[in-house]
């Protein structure tokens, strides 16, 4: 069996499982798409999201990238958020980072990589703002880690930042930015207080207004 034709062999089996425990799963998944969060995360393979939560497909609205970033250039990132705000109606947005990430530890690093260091200087940025913080620890690796948390912070504030997200507060809509990091070594998330529910925490001048 080639590695390609695997992958046939365990959705077949996936999807018989499925409907061995609930008849109905599939037929009730086609018909709407109703999640409640959206769960943006980082392209690493040892994170998946809807496992890691314990969510059925059609719980978790997901957007993954290198190393779980919102840049406001960055358009799939945008659409997806708006979709998930506006016509999803998700109430929570979780950022979601891991320890020992490899986008965040090359940004730590002086190393040239080629295309991802454009990708990855917001966060060489935020290692910059950080610097005397991050210089107090010795210990490499709870450096990277540490770095690690004030990514998903700094994300967190980018998505508030968003007028997406302010225009939603604006209307009523309910919705909460959370910050969450997730240990690959032992399997579990771990909320870092940064929830967000309205502007009320942002500088006035990334506050903006709905037009008249």
């Amino acid at each position: 069996m080639s590695e390609i034709d695997k992958l046939f062999d365990n959705n077949r089996g996936w999807a018989i499982g499925k409907l061995n425990a609930d008849p109905g799963f599939f037929d009730r998944l086609s018909h709407q798409q109703n999640p409640a969060y959206l769960w943006i995360g980082c392209a690493d393979s040892r994170v998946p999201a809807n496992e890691i939560v314990g969510l059925d497909p059609g719980e978790l609205f997901v957007h993954r990238n290198v190393a779980n970033l919102v840049q406001p250039a960055d358009m799939n990132c945008l659409a997806v958020l708006q979709y998930a705000i506006e016509y999803l109606k998700v109430r929570h947005i979780i950022v979601t980072g891991h320890y020992g990430c490899g986008g965040v530890r090359a940004a730590l690093h002086q190393d040239q990589l080629g295309l991802i260091d454009h990708w990855l200087r917001p966060i060489r940025d935020t290692r910059e703002k950080f610097a005397a913080e991050l210089d107090a620890i010795i210990d490499e690796y709870k450096r990277l880690n540490a770095l690690c948390e004030m990514n998903v912070r700094e994300q967190v504030m980018n998505l508030a930042k968003t007028t997406i997200v302010q225009n939603a507060w604006a209307k009523g809509q309910s919705l909460a930015l959370h910050g969450w990091v997730y240990g690959i070594s032992n399997g579990l998330v771990r909320d870092l207080g940064v929830t967000m529910t309205g502007p009320e925490t942002l500088p006035l001048i990334h506050r903006t207004r709905l037009p008249e």
